[in-house]
């Protein structure tokens, strides 16, 4: 009789062992995390084996191999030293460079006009805002790709080069792109570059302990000798010590082309005016919303105490909408990153192009679509990343 009580307590103490088990949300949250992840890996690995098979039943080899063969794949436009003799890997590359090269530009040029459209939508000059409206409305709602199809057409019905368009000396716009003159560059133009640079941080963070201090004690301290000094002085002192020179590379024409200069390809041209008109539009009704988001009083506030306007926008206006306007504004930056894979269909050879390409010639259709997936992957991230230290430095502080 007292063995079948133990074996009974035994049992309802299994039970009740088991049943908090069950109970406890942490076991189960683990249970099903693990149950999730096992048939994610069985699906992973019954997809490779299957992929496998299939590219073996078929004779295609598979690997990253290919990207050290060479490519025999021209590319006119490229920012490093490039061959058809490189292999596919630099042509890749390059690909990646032309990429970043018109998103970075795309995404400054965007910036400045979108801001610049939603100041003027919501100006109180009835016309100036008619227009901004207008260009929103026109701008946003025709595709990007058939933009790019206008843009590229009319700059090939501009005339060759012979009768290339010269609205200002040493500037060419023609079917052949557009030229400009450049300095010819030398290497100490870039130190002089760097000094430059180093002397914007400086003068940044000295501007920042001068307005610290100020609030300290109440007295304003100058900064335009740091300015001359750092961003002047110094920047010319280290170019002369150097010996850099300024020789203009002017472009000329010279029979069916135009030598010197730089030249912008009307494929990157197109590429870019169309991506910054466009996404232009998107960006100026982010800029205006957030502008419309910092309440009446702190523009009533600001003129009661006799402020300019401009000042009023600047100073306090614009810093508090930038809360409002960050988050949206990074996921367009991100639309006009990917969006730069459409200059396939104009001809410039981005990353999409110089795999396409690579992937007719080699069959690696698989590798070469993880390749741009990857680009775009690694630069999308990178620019959320930015955006979010960002965000984070103009957010509100609680207190």
């Amino acid at each position: 009789m007292t063995a079948l009580n133990d074996g009974t307590q035994t049992h309802n103490r299994r039970a009740t062992t088991l049943g908090a088990l069950v109970s406890n949300v942490g076991v189960r949250r683990f249970v099903w995390q693990a149950l999730t992840a096992l048939v994610l890996l069985g699906g992973i690995f019954w997809f490779a084996g299957n992929l496998h098979h299939n590219l073996s039943a078929r004779n295609i080899s598979s690997g990253f191999g290919f990207l050290t063969r060479e490519a025999g794949l021209p590319i006119a436009e490229h920012l490093i030293a490039y061959t058809p003799a490189d292999s596919y890997f630099r042509a890749l590359l390059v690909g990646t460079l032309n990429t970043l090269w018109v998103a970075f530009w795309s995404i400054i040029l965007a910036t400045l006009l979108g801001s610049a459209i939603g100041v003027a939508r919501i100006s109180k000059n009835w016309l100036l805002a008619k227009l901004a409206s207008i260009y929103v409305d026109l701008f946003r709602d025709v595709p990007l790709l058939l933009q790019l199809f206008l843009w590229y057409a009319i700059l090939q019905k501009l005339p060759p080069v012979r009768q290339a368009l010269n609205p200002i000396a040493g500037v060419f716009l023609s079917n052949r792109g557009l030229n400009f003159p450049v300095v010819d560059w030398q290497t100490a133009h870039s130190w002089t570059l760097l000094a430059f640079v180093l002397g914007i941080v400086a003068t940044t963070l000295y501007a920042k302990r001068a307005s610290r201090k100020q609030l300290e004690d109440g007295r304003a301290r100058p900064i335009w000798p740091v300015v001359a000094t750092f961003l002047v002085l110094i920047p010319l002192v280290v170019g002369f010590a150097l010996g850099a020179s300024i020789n203009i590379d002017m472009p000329q024409p010279k029979g069916f082309n135009i030598r010197g200069g730089v030249t912008v390809s009307p494929e990157f041209f197109s590429l870019l005016v169309g991506l910054v008109v466009y996404n232009a539009a998107f960006i100026a009704e982010i800029v205006r919303s957030g502008l419309e988001s910092v309440g009446r009083g702190q523009h009533e506030a600001a003129r009661a105490l006799g402020l300019h306007p401009k000042t009023i926008l600047t100073w306090i206006v614009f810093p508090q909408a930038l809360r409002v306007i960050v988050p949206p504004l990074t996921s367009q930056y991100l639309n006009v990153t990917k969006g730069s894979s459409l200059a396939v269909a104009i001809g410039y050879q981005d990353i999409v192009s110089v795999a396409t390409t690579s992937m007719n010639q080699t069959g690696q259709s698989i590798e070469l679509v993880g390749i741009i997936m990857a680009v775009y992957l690694t630069i999308s991230l990178s620019i959320s990343f930015l955006m979010n230290v960002y965000n984070a430095r103009v957010a509100l502080v609680e207190r």
